[in-house]
């Protein structure tokens, strides 16, 4: 039973991304993106802009890789060596998304659509960000939840912060104008299937 319920789940957002991406291509500038952003943009504050650039700074290339590494060696050094494994695996999302990205070749949010308070030259779809802090943050949310050895407080924690940078990391992205709401649709829809396989090969082995 669980093992259809999980191949439900990965079919659905399989069939979600296909949509998506077909949505994607034939719209890349649409009236739900430019509507949304300008919606999150309207709460745009200095202060807000720091905390924004803060939060999405751990989705940039070299921070998330060091963020994978520091973590895998921990669970190492605790001797935690499945999970230091599997937090390292984390790491291939990078390639999945530069292959997408490429494939898709959609167009960055621009200043004639919205504020841009950081830009970026690379492509647009899927958002980069929002897939490795679906995948990374939703697996030490697993962690957390699955392994009780660890003190208590000390997963509590964790599970907190994950949490808050699991939701306030792809809002960060449409507020600094660097991606379109669809853009970070597809790196949760990504993310979640990625993560799927990843929760299901953890609990295999």
């Amino acid at each position: 039973m669980l093992k259809t319920t999980k191949l439900f789940y990965g079919i659905a957002l399989l069939v979600a991304v296909a949509l998506l991406a077909l949505f994607v291509t034939n719209n890349p500038v649409n009236h739900l993106d430019i509507s949304i952003s300008h919606f999150v943009q309207q709460f745009h504050n200095p202060v807000l802009d720091q905390i924004m650039i803060f939060i999405s700074a751990f989705g940039n290339v070299p921070v998330a890789f060091a963020a994978i590494l520091i973590t895998a060696l921990i669970f190492l050094l605790f001797k935690y060596k499945r999970e230091a494994l599997f937090v390292m695996a984390i790491s291939f999302t990078g390639i999945i998304t530069f292959s997408l990205k490429r494939l898709f070749n959609r167009p960055r949010p621009t200043d004639e659509y919205v504020t841009l308070i950081e830009s970026y030259k690379n492509h647009s779809f899927p958002s980069g960000h929002t897939l490795s802090y679906v995948v990374f943050f939703g697996f030490l949310i697993f962690l957390m939840r699955n392994l009780t050895a660890i003190p208590s407080y000390l997963r509590r924690m964790v599970s907190i912060f994950s949490y808050l940078m699991f939701v306030t990391g792809p809002i960060s992205r449409v507020y600094l104008g660097a991606h379109w709401f669809t853009d970070i649709l597809g790196g949760i829809l990504i993310g979640l299937l990625y993560l799927l396989a990843l929760n299901h090969f953890y609990k295999r082995l």
